[in-house]
């Protein structure tokens, strides 16, 4: 279903269509081999052979599930988590399959496949945003951004829960952050600030890091993983932008999948995990993320790594064929044993017109499950 149309957010791999392809982590598609040159070509030469590409790899080698024992969490569905309008963000207006938004000091136009409503503003508010995508309108597609005032540069300034960070505009129509994941992140800045000590997050799929920059805010000690360096790039850009190279935040360029494997031979512990795997992706050296394949086993390693007193374990989906039924049973299974409740639904943001102070309808961005030990 996000934006996160997401998210360019990665899975083993970072880099899924949908999430942007020159940054992320949700929502595009890198990874791809260079190409490479046949045999130089002239009187006496063999015509040079098709290159074969290198079979793609599984994110990880295979890892049996062990059935869990004991009973299932306490459930709460469905749970619905809404994005109201904030300082540094909020959804305008929708509608007609578009969507207007204001990111900072910017209002943009971009596609919104379940704006299936007319839209409640007159077009002229609309074409007078001060960016609009257009071209492909697919998820996975390409476009350009179209200027109507005045040409922008590629990056502006933006802030949520206190954080700053690089807007940017992308060829796949994301600017480098999900505002519907401000629930998620809200609740995860509460839990590392009333922890009483420096609890343990480890943020996969990482992206540009705003989720990694807000948990070390807060007092926690981060791990970031994304499968694109150019997502890792960004997140660092976003680090001097918060003024925060002092926190205490290691960005790591993996496969997802395998940087958990190793975590849990090495008895690694986390107190709280952020997962936000896209549909299909590829890792730095060619490894292949399907997200129905891999996610069990995804979510069964992430519980091994938890801490004995972790704070949650929480799991978005975006763009999706299925029903947040699916990823609820799935966290149940596996937290089979582990007490606390699952709350599972969607996460949705509101409109707000364009003060931001008008209620309006409720967009739905993705799915989402969520353990916590309470």
């Amino acid at each position: 279903m996000k934006e996160k149309d997401r998210r360019s957010k990665n899975a083993s791999v970072t880099a899924a269509r949908g999430r942007g392809a020159e940054a992320r982590g949700g929502r595009h598609e890198h990874g791809h081999l260079p190409a490479k040159s046949g045999p130089p070509k002239g009187k006496g030469v063999p015509p040079p052979q098709k290159l074969q590409r290198p079979a793609a790899q599984e994110s990880a080698p295979a890892r049996a599930i062990e059935p869990r024992t004991g009973e299932k969490p306490a459930e709460t569905v469905p749970l619905i988590l809404e994005t109201v309008p904030t300082a540094g963000y909020h959804l305008i207006d929708s509608g007609d399959g578009e969507k207007l938004e204001q990111y900072g000091p910017y209002r943009i136009v971009r596609p919104e496949a379940q704006a299936l409503w007319p839209k409640a503003l007159p077009t002229a508010v609309w074409e007078r945003a001060d960016a609009i995508f257009t071209g492909d309108t697919d998820e996975d597609g390409m476009g350009r951004w179209r200027f109507p005032n005045e040409a922008l540069g590629e990056t502006w300034p933006m802030q949520l829960l206190d954080t700053d960070f690089l807007g940017r505009f992308t060829s796949f129509r994301h600017v480098g952050v999900f505002p519907e994941q401000l629930a998620h992140w809200s609740w995860m800045k509460d839990q590392v600030a009333s922890a009483g000590r420096p609890l343990k997050v480890l943020n996969l799929f990482g992206y540009t890091g705003v989720a990694s920059l807000i948990a070390a805010k807060a007092g926690a000690e981060v791990t970031h993983v994304d499968a694109s360096k150019k997502a890792i790039g960004w997140a660092r850009e976003n680090q001097t932008m918060a003024r925060a190279e002092k926190l205490p935040i290691r960005w790591i360029c993996d496969d997802a999948m395998k940087f958990i494997q190793r975590e849990e031979r090495r008895g690694s512990r986390y107190d709280i995990i952020l997962t936000d795997p896209p549909k299909f992706g590829r890792g730095p050296n060619g490894e292949v993320w399907q997200l129905f394949d891999h996610l069990a086993a995804m979510l069964d390693i992430c519980r091994e790594i938890l801490s004995p007193d972790a704070r949650g374990l929480v799991l978005t989906a975006y763009s999706i064929r299925a029903s947040f039924y699916s990823i609820h049973e799935l966290m149940r299974e596996t937290m089979r044993g582990c007490g606390g409740r699952v709350e599972s639904g969607e996460l949705i943001i509101r409109e707000g017109g364009l003060d931001g102070k008008a209620p309006g309808r409720a967009l739905s961005t993705s799915l989402f499950s969520r353990w916590v030990p309470k």
